[in-house]
């Protein structure tokens, strides 16, 4: 999505609209390009996003945790984790074990090959964050940080 109103200057953009009205738009799109990136980064070990951050909370906690706990901490409903953790498993990245104190409740636990897997996701992703990095200028980046978190 591009919009050549952005590169003007002056105030207004083409069709009498504010640089402020495309704000929005900038943000949008650099965000679709980041997660593209992301993707790409992911891709090159064999994960997506979503099972990426699965077994980055598996691998944080040190322990197996519920399908309910995982659902928690990713803000999502405990069916797409079923089905996600369906997939992990299905991929040999994680096991389901039961809890020692909850005959009902199943655990997620990650797995050697799913340890290995998440290790190299995250060297993606710290490689994707230094080019990212690189791509703003040192002295831009605290105000980058500080206009990002005001969107919040």
């Amino acid at each position: 999505m591009y919009y050549s109103s952005m590169n003007e200057t002056g105030g207004r953009a083409a069709g009498g609209t504010t640089i402020a009205d495309t704000t929005i738009f900038s943000v949008i799109h650099a965000a679709h390009v980041l997660e593209d990136k992301l993707e790409d980064a992911l891709a090159k070990a064999h994960l997506s996003m979503p099972k990426f951050s699965v077994l980055k909370e598996l691998a944080a906690a040190d322990e197996p945790l519920s399908l309910g706990e995982l659902a928690n901490r990713l803000s999502c409903v405990r069916s797409n984790m079923t089905q996600l953790v369906d997939r992990l498993e299905a991929d040999g990245l994680v096991r389901r074990v039961d809890s020692p104190t909850d005959r009902r409740s199943v655990k997620a636990e990650i797995t050697e090959t799913g340890r290995k897997r998440q290790a190299d996701g995250s060297k993606e992703v710290g490689r994707l964050q230094e080019e990212v990095a690189a791509m703003v200028p040192i002295a831009d980046r605290a105000t980058l940080v500080r206009l990002l978190e005001s969107l919040k």
